[in-house]
């Protein structure tokens, strides 16, 4: 039987995940009192083969080691594995405040970025028991659905997906990344007026770099030690691994690094998406 608990901070996407979650075959109960999750498990489990529940902030044990206990107490052979939402403060103050929504901890009088804290803490013990973790601050619905549902899948079927993600350090790092790589002492098109106003996908950049020994150096040098790794992580039955090259304004170098390593991978029958973190907030 499969288990998923889905949990997060408030304003990250955990309704939007158990509705993936139940399209995709999951008996799913929203807002279960993490103590009554052996109940239900053993209620239902005859019934249903795969089951979803998300816990929030509210429904809790005040220790954590109460919320070990309760997982303690599962019927032998189901081993959960937890999806854990999250997205930035900023991005979530701006959620809270489109929606007019009333944060859990408020009736605690907290102001909202304190109670975003303070909840945080709260779930750190469940966090640190993610088997995926997901930043939902530049996704949107439809995205964070197809995040939640590639790796879900994944897992059932036990392939290794491996996402090429470019970024700008400008902008910070990527929460998501298992690998980061940093482009930004490879020579810069930034600086050629012709090739300023581009990106990494444009014909007359990618010919720019491809006279770059350096960059043809970076992206070999990365692709031995992925390809050299890779076979130890399909073997962890992980479903994701994400690879982040970074530049400065993450448009030119990472983007074209990224795109040459997925089509290198690609060539070796491994499962790839890519990703470019700063072209998808500028489109």
């Amino acid at each position: 039987m499969q288990l998923i608990i889905v949990s997060g901070r408030s304003g990250s996407g955990k309704t939007i995940a158990l509705r993936v979650l139940e399209d995709l075959g999951f008996y799913c109960v929203d807002n279960l009192p993490i103590s009554l999750l052996p109940t239900l498990v053993h209620a239902v489990m005859e019934q249903y083969s795969k089951i979803a529940i998300s816990i929030d902030v509210r429904n809790l044990p005040e220790h954590s080691e109460e919320l070990l206990d309760s997982l303690n107490f599962l019927p032998k052979g189901v081993e959960p594995e937890v999806l854990f939402i999250d997205a930035d403060d900023n991005t979530l103050l701006k959620r809270f405040g489109e929606t007019r929504r009333l944060h859990p901890l408020s009736q605690k009088e907290l102001p909202l970025v304190d109670a975003l804290q303070a909840e945080l803490k709260l779930l750190e013990p469940i966090m640190e028991r993610a088997t995926w973790r997901l930043d939902s601050s530049d996704l949107s619905l439809h995205q964070l659905s197809e995040e939640v549902r590639e790796r879900v899948l994944g897992r059932a079927d036990k392939k290794l997906i491996i996402v090429f993600q470019s970024f700008g350090f400008k902008y910070g790092l990527p929460k998501d990344a298992d690998f980061v790589f940093d482009a930004r002492i490879l020579p810069n098109p930034h600086w050629q007026p012709e090739l300023k106003l581009l990106t990494g996908l444009d014909p007359d950049v990618q010919h720019y770099f491809r006279q770059q020994p350096l960059v043809t150096k970076f992206i070999y040098q990365l692709e031995n030690f992925l390809g050299t790794w890779l076979p130890h992580f399909q073997r962890s039955n992980r479903s994701y691994l994400t690879i982040a090259t970074g530049c400065t304004g993450g448009q030119h170098r990472s983007v074209y690094i990224s795109q040459q390593l997925a089509e290198r991978f690609e060539q070796k029958s491994v499962k790839v998406q890519v990703r470019h973190r700063e072209l998808m907030q500028h489109d």
